[in-house]
């Protein structure tokens, strides 16, 4: 199944080029009422909502693809979380060694950086702004402590992450975490659809010039150890983004730039920065 939160904050199931509206299944979420629970609620629902969403794919209000507004699939994570230099070929920014996720761990991005390909990216005037292709793996379940073993079985499922950052000397996570700067999208696809998330191609370009191809065979910690790394210190809820990490070839960006960008089997998304 692929979802989609497009327009204003409306629930879509992809079939072909069409998104059916399926927003009344978001009636059968529960009321909540403060303190709200951590973690995003649809998503912790999902299970609970799947046939009920399918059933309402039936009969819903077909749009066109290209006349929806798409915004980031996952509205309410508690936190993003990255990997950094996770992939096997040599790394072309030379501000940061090649590194390993027992040495440096992960980093942390704020849940007010998420956005959508609709919602654009806007600059900081006078800093460089580098693009980053990832593939984003979304939290299902609560979990801590989980092994590698049992760790998939707490993946709702994956979007493509499109995650800039601002060079300069602040701390990472500030530099990565202005809004719009955690781009998700186009969809999200669940678990099921993808046989091996370790053998995904992905790609992106700027104005139609090639930047950054990859593959996630080549990431050095892959979903597993990560959720597993991740887990050992933090309480994951359902919502939680982990950023994978990016191939080599992140670059600046200018306003007036367009990304494309997309992973196979997941889908592609096209990126305005002004």
């Amino acid at each position: 199944m692929r979802l989609c939160r497009f327009d204003t904050d409306r629930l879509g199931v992809l079939r072909g080029d069409m998104i059916v509206d399926v927003s009344s299944v978001l009636n059968s979420l529960p009321a909540e009422r403060w303190p709200l629970p951590t973690g995003d609620l649809f998503i912790a629902s999902f299970d609970r909502l799947h046939s009920v969403i399918e059933e309402a794919a039936l009969s819903g209000v077909p749009r066109h693809l290209a006349d929806c507004a798409l915004k980031s699939p996952i509205a309410n994570p508690s936190k993003v979380l990255g990997a950094l230099k996770n992939y096997h070929e040599p790394a072309d920014d030379a501000d940061y060694p090649l590194s390993t996720l027992d040495r440096d761990g992960l980093f942390l991005k704020a849940s007010t950086s998420v956005a959508g390909p609709s919602d654009g990216i806007e600059l900081l005037p006078g800093r460089q702004h580098d693009h980053e292709v990832e593939l984003a793996v979304v939290i299902g379940s609560w979990c801590r402590n989980v092994s590698r073993e049992r760790a998939m079985d707490h993946v709702m499922g994956y979007t493509v992450a499109l995650d800039m950052t601002v060079k300069g000397t602040e701390e990472r996570s500030q530099r990565k975490s202005l809004e719009g700067h955690t781009i998700l999208g186009p969809w999200l696809i669940t678990r099921d659809e993808i046989a091996d998330p370790g053998a995904l191609g992905m790609w992106l370009q700027v104005n139609r010039q090639p930047r950054q191809r990859g593959n996630t065979r080549n990431l050095l910690n892959d979903v597993p150890r990560l959720i597993e790394y991740a887990s050992s210190f933090f309480t994951l809820y359902p919502g939680d983004i982990i950023l994978t990490g990016t191939p080599p070839g992140a670059g600046p960006v200018v306003s007036g730039d367009t990304i494309d960008t997309g992973i196979v089997g997941i889908g592609s998304m096209r990126v305005e920065v002004r």
